[in-house]
């Protein structure tokens, strides 16, 4: 696939250490280029910033799965995917898929369709998209062999969670909304307590077989992160088993004690756009006031990294290079993407032009390519 080559005048762009200011941006062979080259293109009125990497978002399941059942060309759900990233300025994105015992969408046989579809699906994408294996560690019966699988889907990037309501499973009380839940899964309700009820009562059997499986990961080079973190001791559980990026800490205590490790914090836009978590964790604004936030991620909502960054320049909390860097930059380092995330010359040519004046996305271009483009800018690129 050919890359534009041409030099961006008139904008005003995000460069590194300058600030947002008035500068050309030339690109060819999909890269930021040192000198100017190609064709000159007018973009008085627009904003031009380093694309958007988007560490862990799970709002791809509606496009995949929009009623139950009703998906069957996985591929062509995945390219859905690819257009909705492109048209909020992501260029890299992290798909978080569930390997879970809810079964469903979220369910073993599900990711590994989804897999299947994001590496069939690579090589006709111009977003750079990247698999996330979101695993629940209270499967016991699935560790054996999970390593290989992981390997087999070209999955660079696991998480892992813990959703089992233990307090109300130590009551030997059914969870809410159970029953809706196995029968997504495609199990009797009662069957499904007592799988839940199982796990539940071997959960001390569970740090060994992390342990184990961390090891291989690690030595595989896969990049581990937790999710949800509430307290200090858990962060360095973690820590020991490899695991450095803490993914969405529920409290101060957590983020700190990650923070004071050197570990990777990755927080949710949603926390911010909407001013505190839904749940009622810690706040992400909060946080970020404390230093104590690495990278911002869509988690549910495609849109809010972008208006996350944008709010957090508006109040004076962060200037915009500050905050654009949580959504560029920040989640670069975090996976080890060094060919990414500014506008420096010879980094991959990944931007996003927003309008100067309504902050909405007018065009993406992913190493050098068109992902996306609409409205009155595109008169400038075809003209």
């Amino acid at each position: 696939m050919t890359a534009l080559e041409l030099t961006l005048t008139g904008a005003e762009v995000l460069l590194p250490g300058e600030g947002l200011s008035r500068a050309e941006l030339s690109i060819a062979n999909g890269v930021i280029q040192k000198d100017e080259t190609g064709r000159r293109i007018d973009l008085t009125g627009y904003l031009v910033l380093p694309g958007i990497v988007d560490l862990h978002g799970d709002g791809f399941e509606r496009h995949i799965a929009p009623r139950r059942g009703a998906m069957k060309q996985m591929n062509e759900g995945i390219l859905s995917v690819e257009a909705e990233l492109a048209a909020n300025g992501i260029t890299t994105a992290v798909l978080a898929q569930f390997y879970s015992w809810e079964g469903g969408v979220r369910g073993p046989d599900f990711a590994a369709q989804v897999f299947a579809a994001i590496a069939a699906v690579k090589g006709s994408t111009v977003t750079d998209l990247i698999p996330q294996l979101r695993f629940e560690t209270n499967m016991l019966a699935d560790y054996d062999g999970l390593a290989r699988r992981i390997a087999d889907w070209q999955v660079p990037y696991v998480v892992f969670n813990d959703h089992l309501p233990h307090d109300r499973l130590a009551q030997g009380k059914k969870p809410p909304r159970l029953t809706g839940q196995a029968l997504k899964a495609g199990r009797n309700p009662e069957a499904h307590f007592a799988m839940l009820l199982d796990m539940h009562a071997r959960k001390a059997e569970v740090p060994a077989a992390l342990e184990a499986l961390c090891s291989d990961l690690a030595d595989m080079g896969v990049h581990l992160g937790s999710h949800d973190d509430a307290t200090a001791e858990a962060r360095a559980w973690w820590r020991r088993q490899g695991v450095r990026i803490a993914e969405f800490p529920e409290t101060l205590e957590a983020a700190e004690a990650a923070r004071a490790a050197g570990d990777y914090v990755i927080l949710g836009s949603p926390n911010v756009v909407r001013g505190g978590s839904h749940k009622g964790n810690a706040s992400a604004v909060e946080l970020i006031a404390m230093g104590l936030c690495d990278a911002l991620a869509s988690d549910y909502h495609y849109p809010s990294p972008r208006r996350a960054a944008l709010m957090l320049a508006k109040t004076g909390l962060l200037d915009l290079a500050g905050a654009w860097e949580l959504i560029s930059s920040g989640p670069a380092r975090v996976l080890d993407l060094p060919d990414r995330g500014t506008l420096a010359a010879g980094k991959r040519a990944d931007l996003v032009i927003l309008d100067a004046t309504t902050h909405r996305v007018a065009a993406t271009l992913a190493g050098g390519r068109v992902s996306y483009m609409s409205g009155d800018i595109a008169t400038r690129f075809v003209g």
